[in-house]
């Protein structure tokens, strides 16, 4: 219990609840199946280093469960008290029963998880065998109920009351009641708002918070990046002001803050870096590294025909920032190639989290029914527009629409995934093959980009690397495919060709 209070709190804040959790119980698990291959119980699998485990992890507005073992997870709503945990128990008799499942047994651990929304009022009561197999659930939510203002007192009454009814086992109670909840979101970015001012617009030579402004690099409707140079120590950097027209936007400045939150826990070359304060700030902004270079859309346009060894270089680069983001479970949620910028030395970096979605972070936040729509439109993966989580195949699709655009210039579907809302429609969504007479494109890259571009997350690669690995070694599968017809490749042309066909047939059969 020691090792996993310890652990957890040294786990990535950006790793979900059940990701911190299982990290470091598979890593207690294996200590624990060590210590008795190592020792004199080796060969007796009755005995050993071999514990039950049930915790409780309440984060936000939800309670996490973790449980293997015979110990239990009640809790009690209402009066009513229920069993949330299943005893891993295998009974050969009435009398005889032994462990199922539990830590440090097998070398994989299999533990039980469940996640659970709070309520005000809500009490849960973690036990051992030796209380709950001696006192009914009627007999424990009645002693509860007895010392509703003292749970010390009510735990000792249900221990007490175990030995009393004849339990000679271990006996342990803890109970948690949830007096209050975490205030919403909104309410949390108002308090830093409280704090940080907005900025003013930002001119060129203009003395802001200790920086020099230079020149403005990008204005949108979101937010305006500027070039300054910081005052004391000449450092050139990107100050990032949310944009005055969102400004009483809760939800907008919310993602604001968390850019440059997450900029701080990722470290990779291919990932704009953020810098550390120099000073205390007076206005709300972030600030990041300076990268001298241009957009990947700029270079597009100035290299509208790259070769493949280019564009698989850009991919390589591109999967290596994202897989950064996937270690920690975020996802981008918005990668374009306006989000991605190209330095001196050809170097990619990704840029904007300002639709990055963190698992940590999600764990203690109110659904937001607009956040799966929040990146663009033409590079957006179809399960958001069908209102569906993300998954870093959603982020491989992104990728793989920038591959397809530098090798064609096109987009796979056109404009068609951001109208398919329903399944129905994107069944019927049809990929267009990347090749045509402009550029050799082999094949088998064709097939690679389509099934990475698929409509449905469960066809695509399961992995990153595998889709960067394809495209620069051929499977042996695709490599047996012929090229697909034309009707396959691009049916409207097929039927407009079809149709061009049977005119001048109708044509020729008129003038004889």
């Amino acid at each position: 219990m020691a090792s996993f209070l310890s652990d957890y709190f040294c786990t990535s804040d950006a790793w979900s609840v059940k990701q911190s959790a299982q990290r470091v119980l598979v890593a207690v698990n294996s200590w624990l199946h060590a210590q008795t291959r190592q020792g004199p119980y080796r060969y007796d699998r009755d005995r050993g280093y071999v514990c039950t485990f049930s915790a409780l992890v309440l984060k936000g507005g939800s309670a996490h469960l973790f449980h293997i073992g015979d110990a239990r997870i009640h809790r009690l709503r209402e009066g009513a008290l229920e069993q949330l945990s299943e005893d891993h128990r295998v009974r050969v008799s009435a009398e005889t029963s032994y462990l199922g499942r539990a830590l440090g047994i097998n070398p994989h651990l299999e533990i039980d998880y469940r996640n659970l929304p709070l309520a005000l009022g809500d009490l849960f009561l973690l036990a051992t065998d030796g209380v709950y197999e001696h006192l009914d659930p009627r007999a424990m939510a009645d002693i509860i109920a007895t010392h509703a203002d003292d749970l010390d007192a009510a735990a000792r009454q249900l221990v007490e009351q175990a030995l009393v009814n004849g339990s000679d086992d271990n006996l342990t109670v803890q109970l948690v009641r949830i007096d209050s909840l975490p205030e919403q979101a909104a309410d949390d970015v108002q308090r830093q708002l409280g704090e940080l001012a907005l900025p003013p617009l930002l001119e060129p030579r203009m003395q802001f918070d200790g920086y020099r402004i230079v020149r403005q690099l990008h204005a949108s409707s979101r937010s305006h990046v500027h070039l300054a140079v910081d005052e004391k120590s000449g450092a050139q950097v990107v100050l990032k002001t949310p944009s005055l027209d969102l400004r009483g936007d809760p939800a907008y400045l919310e993602r604001f803050l968390l850019e440059e939150w997450i900029a701080r826990r990722i470290d990779n070359p291919h990932v704009v870096k953020a810098c550390p304060p120099p000073r205390r700030r007076h206005y709300l902004y972030t600030v990041s590294e300076f990268i001298e270079g241009q957009t990947l859309a700029q270079w597009m346009l100035d290299h509208p025909t790259p070769d493949l060894t280019t564009v698989r270089g850009f991919v390589e680069q591109i999967a290596r920032g994202l897989r950064a983001f996937h270690r920690l479970e975020m996802l981008h949620q918005d990668l374009r190639p306006q989000n991605l910028l190209i330095d001196a030395t050809g170097t990619l970096k990704i840029i904007d989290f300002g639709s990055t979605r963190v698992a940590g972070l999600a764990d203690q936040q109110a659904p937001d029914p607009q956040e799966a729509l929040l990146g663009t439109a033409a590079y957006t993966a179809p399960e958001y527009f069908l209102g569906e989580a993300g998954s870093p195949r959603s982020d491989q699709f992104s990728l793989a629409v920038i591959a397809y655009q530098l090798l064609s210039g096109r987009l796979p579907y056109g404009t068609d995934v951001c109208k398919a809302r329903t399944l129905a429609a994107q069944k019927r969504l049809h990929y267009r093959s990347v090749r045509d007479a402009q550029r050799e494109i082999p094949a088998w890259v064709d097939e690679v980009l389509a099934k990475a571009l698929h409509p449905d997350p469960r066809r695509r690669y399961a992995d990153l690397s595998e889709f960067v690995f394809e495209l620069r070694q051929p499977n042996p599968a695709l490599l047996n495919r012929t090229r697909p017809p034309l009707l396959e490749r691009n049916p409207l042309l097929f039927w407009k060709g079809l149709s061009l066909l049977l005119g001048l047939t109708v044509v020729a059969l008129l003038l004889r």
